[in-house]
């Protein structure tokens, strides 16, 4: 039995499901991920991307931090792909409980998965730093050329996501060991497991039907009761339901 059929008879003998996802999720839908060969962290620019994306960059930087963000952070026309068509399907069918993501882009909400663990926070939630208003990515849009302000106290506006320097939140961490502690499958799927906290959330599973879904080798590869290299739409492409 080849890999992926193994998997589809686990996940056909599983209703207690939590896939836990990386940049690998949306790089078919033209997201760029960091690691890859053609990632950010390949790309040439005045400052490495991981010293952009820092809370300190950020306030010291912070209109040079908005060019890199817009540019490179807020990809617009991306749309879901199988994958995460896929997970909404598998999430209204009873059987995935929760999706945990390192992604930033709103993609799973757009495909319909309502229970959404967001670990890096989301591009599509900003906040004033003053006062502490709520905007949406097309606030942030409409002041390209610029630092995007506050139109009730003027105060800069930060994107709700985790910068380098900065901590996860802590109650999406809890409710994503809970979800994960208590699940009869785990997916892992399109991330190295290389940044923690996030990659050690798999320390939580206690099951025997942890899946590892990933192009190239992860440090975790060893611990997995199923290694499947491969893209993941080529995996969740063939879920029927």
């Amino acid at each position: 039995m080849d890999t992926v059929k193994q998997f589809l008879q686990m996940l056909g003998e599983s209703d207690n499901v939590v896939f836990f996802g990386g940049a690998g999720v949306s790089t078919e839908s033209g997201i760029p991920d960091f690691r890859s060969v053609d990632g950010l962290y390949h790309q040439k620019y005045d400052y490495p991307p991981e010293t952009i994306l820092s809370h300190s960059f950020y306030v010291r930087n912070t209109e040079e931090f908005y060019r890199f963000y817009r540019e490179k952070m807020l990809c617009v026309g991306a749309e879901p792909n199988v994958t995460h068509r896929k997970l909404a399907e598998l999430e209204a069918a009873g059987k995935v409980k929760a999706v945990i993501t390192q992604n930033i882009d709103g993609l799973h909400q757009r495909a319909g998965s309502r229970k959404v663990l967001e670990l890096h926070g989301s591009v599509h939630r900003n906040y004033c730093r003053g006062c502490g208003k709520g905007f949406d990515m097309e606030y942030v849009l409409r002041h390209a050329e610029k630092v995007p302000r506050c139109d009730a106290c003027g105060g800069d506006i930060k994107p709700d996501v985790v910068l380098y320097e900065e901590g996860l939140d802590q109650r999406t961490l809890e409710e994503a060991v809970f979800y994960i502690s208590g699940a009869d499958m785990l997916i892992v799927g399109g991330t190295s497991l290389a940044v923690y906290p996030a990659a050690g959330l798999i320390d939580y599973y206690r099951g025997t039907k942890l899946v590892l879904i990933n192009k190239s080798t992860t440090p975790m590869d060893g611990r997995a009761d199923l290694l499947i290299q491969a893209g993941l739409g080529d995996v969740f492409g063939r879920i029927e339901l």
